[in-house]
């Protein structure tokens, strides 16, 4: 098996063992998730669709998930513009595992989170993803709202299914949709963020899985208009068993383009990562090389013993160079985006 395998034929997921059928990627959800074929306890099962909007000088995301013993839901509105700054706002849920109803395909379903507070709605459509949010009291006593619409033609995706080395009942089955043109807008405390889908693009994190209990990983992922046409990329490493397949892929006009490894090179101050200073990417090929400038260093850390999580979700401008698979070069510069570094024990 090649250090790329490329899964091509529709077919479950998980074996009747709960046991990953075919690691490796694909450009489709080609294997087929069913919840009810996984052979891990309900509270191990983790069920999850983020979305990260990006404009000009600012962002959206939001978080539904359902984690097994826990639920988290969250909004976060960032703001790159003169002294930049953010604010997420999380609500958490005790024991879901599984009453949120978590669609099995990226393609098909809606996903609603409703509360007292929080109202989160993801609609798909044929070739449109509709986000509608209000958030009563995101941030000293405001309210946020948004109204967004991501088109989404027929395109190549990234999605991996990895399992764990020594855990045949884990697996990290999961696609990004890059390059989904962004109209509409968010609101907070009387400022409207306008996206244009000319330049703002969208991007969806769907994930289904069951997680070992300690892991670290590293996630990049950026997009733009290079050349006329719409350019975006996934990095990222360091969870599960990558030996079949890495998640490292650029797409340019729809098509994506795999790479193998890439590498986050974080600046470190007697041994200590700085992550407000410049990053560097490389990749073992020479086909990805870049300089990523830190703007804004979304920080969480929860301690609570047995759940803990120290999370860096850097925001800033990467500057480099991308080989398409037929040797074509393409140069992009100050291309808003974000590189995090993340620890987590659940």
């Amino acid at each position: 098996m090649s250090r790329n395998h490329e899964v091509t034929e529709r077919l479950p997921l998980l074996n009747a063992d709960g046991s990953l059928r075919e690691p490796g990627w694909s450009r489709k959800l080609v294997q087929i998730y069913d919840r009810n074929m996984i052979r891990a306890p309900k509270f191990r099962i983790k069920e999850w669709d983020y979305y990260i909007v990006m404009g000009d000088d600012f962002g959206v995301a939001f978080t539904v998930s359902d984690d097994g013993y826990i639920g988290l839901q969250s909004v976060s509105l960032l703001d790159f513009s003169g002294d930049a700054w953010e604010h997420t706002e999380t609500v958490l849920n005790v024991f879901p595992m599984g009453k949120m109803k978590m669609p099995s395909s990226s393609d098909s379903g809606n996903v609603l989170y409703k509360d007292d507070r929080l109202t989160l709605n993801y609609v798909k459509f044929d070739a449109e993803r509709h986000i509608r949010c209000e958030f009563k009291s995101f941030w000293n006593g405001k309210d946020f709202s948004a109204d967004i619409r991501l088109q989404q033609p027929d395109m190549d995706t990234m999605v991996i299914a990895t399992p764990w080395a020594g855990a045949p009942k884990a697996f990290y089955y999961n696609q990004k949709i890059n390059c989904m043109r962004a109209s509409g807008y968010a609101e907070y405390d009387g400022k409207r963020y306008e996206f244009d889908p000319e330049k703002n693009f969208g991007t969806l994190d769907w994930g289904r899985g069951v997680w070992t209990y300690d892991n670290t990983w590293y996630w990049g992922s950026g997009n733009a208009v290079v050349n006329g046409k719409p350019f975006g990329f996934n990095l990222g490493y360091g969870f599960g068993d990558t030996s079949a397949a890495s998640e490292n892929v650029i797409f340019y006009d729809g098509k994506a383009h795999k790479f193998d490894d890439i590498t986050f090179n974080i600046t470190e101050n007697f041994g200590v990562k700085d992550y407000t200073a410049q990053w560097q990417f490389t990749s073992s090929d020479g086909r990805f090389e870049a300089v990523f400038e830190p703007i804004l260093d979304r920080a969480a850390k929860i301690d609570l013993k047995f759940i803990v999580s120290d999370q860096h979700q850097v925001f800033g401008r990467m500057t480099g160079k991308a080989v398409l698979d037929d040797g074509t070069e393409l140069e992009f510069k100050d291309l808003l985006c974000f590189a995090e570094d993340v620890h987590n024990k659940y």
